[in-house]
């Protein structure tokens, strides 16, 4: 789990050295070339370049990191792009673009040392001014989904090499915060284009684009300019968008792929197929989302008659086939941000929902919602079955342009599920705070939620009451009455064992060292 960042010294203090496995951040070609094979056989092509063979349910929607924000697809455009730093297996910041960092005595400055010599794959170079230009954009970009996970950012100096970011507060996680999720970087020269970006992603990582088709495949290879490309021993990667669930085990097995993203249904099959299944950890955590501006939110009884109307062991037992758990917190049993004070606060009583439903003045069938999402979700069908038995009429209504109006704040009830944040503080806020992009209620927060969070910025990692620092914080959020979490889903992965294994990073995945046997035979 996350160590400390950067610790606050009487004097400045610098972090350096080279991470031990590096970031997936990829680079761009703009021309494009043939497809490689994605048919059967082994992963290797006609002259033994070994190709990962990567089927995804989040194949990118868009290819422009600010648009994409920090949701699960950031792993795919981590093929694409570099970020100023990433996170090690214990979930500490390490170099990545960057080679070093160094706060100012009083916590609310930072400099970053990037690597000197980087460029992005079309010739443009890595420095300062590619960071400010980065950051910039994700907090005026008008379609950009992260500007709220940016609030302490006051501005950028470009300096050459060095990135100094001014703050507006004290606040030590940034190193962790500018990680892959929230700062992958894209060459400023192409970013002044975003929609042309959005198709042509232009980087600084292990890998190349080649070719891409709209949200169907993708083909990159390997970029000989990437700063740890030493360690990145996979020539060529095919990116498919997943098929139906039920046939990826059967792509699998014959060859057609040799990685998948796997739903917890499969997972049995898959190890019968002789895959190698695996959890990589995670912080995923699904919640119902309450616009508590919007009627009938803007009653509390309503609000707390539908937690207590949730039973959250059913979305665990019909939807993770017991790879999950149920959960009312963003963060997983064990994390140090995890407040057991908060835990069970509002254990499954329906009797009691329908009771604060009638001391509302709403009689069975008052309340009528419409339950927007972006596809056919059986979490749906759970909250809808949960609901009607206390009383609650819900109409599921799929929308597949569902985020523009859920990050405008436009809905009045929806889910969304999440990967966490390799921040706990970014977690928090992304979910409770007044600028979140996860809070559909903003700018509404729960009482004392800034102070908590605030104080948690102000105390170093590794200071002895860090943990109750945070875990305070995270019990001000749980006031909140924009979110009903229910249950956490985990990152099952099923690969080919010709495939090694790969770093235990959470959340993200991660290339750097991973070989591909027998240039990928599959078992």
């Amino acid at each position: 789990m996350p160590g400390r960042i950067t610790p606050r010294r009487p004097g400045p203090h610098r972090r350096s050295g080279r991470p031990r496995a590096a970031a997936l951040g990829t680079a761009l070609a703009l021309v494009l070339v043939p497809a490689l094979s994605a048919c059967g056989g082994d992963a290797a092509s006609a002259n033994g370049a070994a190709t990962l063979k990567w089927t995804s349910t989040y194949f990118p929607a868009h290819w422009d990191p600010v648009v994409s924000g920090s949701g699960a697809q950031f792993r795919e455009l981590a093929l694409v792009y570099a970020s100023l730093t990433r996170t090690d297996a214990t979930g500490k910041a390490v170099p990545d673009l960057a080679e070093s960092w160094e706060y100012n005595d009083r916590g609310d400055r930072i400099t970053f040392r990037l690597r000197p010599g980087l460029k992005f794959s079309d010739g443009e170079p890595v420095n300062a001014a590619a960071v400010k230009a980065a950051v910039e954009r994700a907090q005026k970009q008008k379609n950009s989904a992260l500007f709220g996970d940016l609030t302490s950012i006051e501005s950028v100096e470009a300096k050459g090499l060095d990135a100094v970011v001014h703050l507006n507060q004290v606040d030590y996680q940034i190193p962790q915060l500018l990680g892959q999720r929230v700062l992958q970087i894209a060459s400023p020269k192409a970013a002044a284009a975003p929609g042309k970006l959005d198709q042509n992603p232009v980087g600084a990582g292990p890998f190349v684009v080649t070719q891409l088709v709209p949200g169907t495949k993708a083909v990159l290879r390997k970029n000989p300019d990437y700063w740890d490309a030493e360690n990145i021993h996979i020539d060529n990667v095919e990116l498919t968008s997943a098929p139906d669930a039920s046939t990826v085990v059967s792509g699998l097995r014959t060859g057609v792929y040799n990685f998948a993203d796997v739903e917890p249904s499969q997972a049995d099959a898959a190890e019968k197929a002789g895959l190698d299944v695996f959890v990589q950890p995670g912080f995923n955590a699904s919640n119902i989302s309450l616009n508590v501006n919007k009627a009938p939110f803007d009653d509390d009884r309503v609000v707390d008659a539908v937690r207590y109307a949730v039973n959250r062991q059913e979305f665990v037992d019909k939807l993770t086939f017991g790879h999950g758990e149920a959960t009312n917190q963003p963060f997983p049993r064990g994390y140090v941000a995890y407040d057991p004070k908060s835990e069970d606060a509002y254990p499954y009583d329906p009797e009691k929902a329908r009771k604060l439903l009638a001391e509302a003045g709403h009689k069975a069938g008052d309340i009528k919602l419409d339950l927007v999402v972006p596809a056919e979700d059986p979490q749906a069908e759970i909250v809808q079955s949960q609901l009607a038995a206390v009383g609650i009429t819900v109409d599921i209504k799929i929308d597949k342009n569902w985020a523009t109006p859920f990050f405008a704040k436009d809905l009045t009830f929806s889910l969304y599920g999440t990967t966490g944040r390799d921040s706990a503080v970014q977690t928090l806020t992304a979910h409770f705070g007044p600028d979140g992009p996860l809070n559909l209620s903003s700018p509404y927060r729960p009482d004392g939620f800034e102070a908590a969070v605030a104080e948690v910025r102000r105390t170093p990692l590794d200071a002895p009451a860090y943990p109750e620092v945070l875990r305070s914080a995270t019990r001000a959020g749980l006031e909140s009455r924009a979110l009903v979490f229910t249950y956490s889903s985990p990152n099952l992965i099923a690969k080919s064992k010709s495939i090694s294994d790969l770093p235990k990073n959470p959340a993200h995945i991660d290339w750097t060292g991973v070989t591909i046997d027998g240039k990928g035979a599959t078992p």
